[in-house]
């Protein structure tokens, strides 16, 4: 799950990182690579790649408790899976304003999607 949670983190500000932060992180987390192989290929110590990825990581959940856009982001997707759920169920109600409503919204619904 770490490695989940710290790849969203990464997809919502890894631009706000330097570049030697983002290039560990790709090379750890995206890349699948080993401390050791992240030292040989950058020319540092295991160390310094594994001081490197514990402050990115930890910066990474600063911006996260301090801004929450995953955690939003998160809700907001399930909030609309509900709505879309009840409204396809609504679709296909025998009064036909509710069916026409329902339909409203699946559109609504697919327009926020995109």
């Amino acid at each position: 799950m770490e490695s989940l949670e710290m790849t969203l983190l990464f997809d919502y500000y890894g631009g706000l990182l330097t570049g030697k932060q983002r290039q560990c992180f790709d090379m750890r987390y995206n890349q699948d690579l080993s401390l050791g192989e992240i030292a040989l290929d950058l020319g540092v110590s295991r160390q310094a790649v594994c001081d490197n990825l514990t402050r990115t990581e930890a910066l990474l959940r600063k911006m996260e408790a301090n801004v929450g856009y995953v955690s939003k982001d998160l809700k907001l997707r399930k909030a609309l899976a509900a709505l879309e759920k009840d409204a396809k169920q609504l679709a296909d109600h025998t009064d036909s304003n509710v069916s026409r409503v329902a339909q409203q919204m699946l559109r609504s619904l697919d327009a926020v999607k995109e």
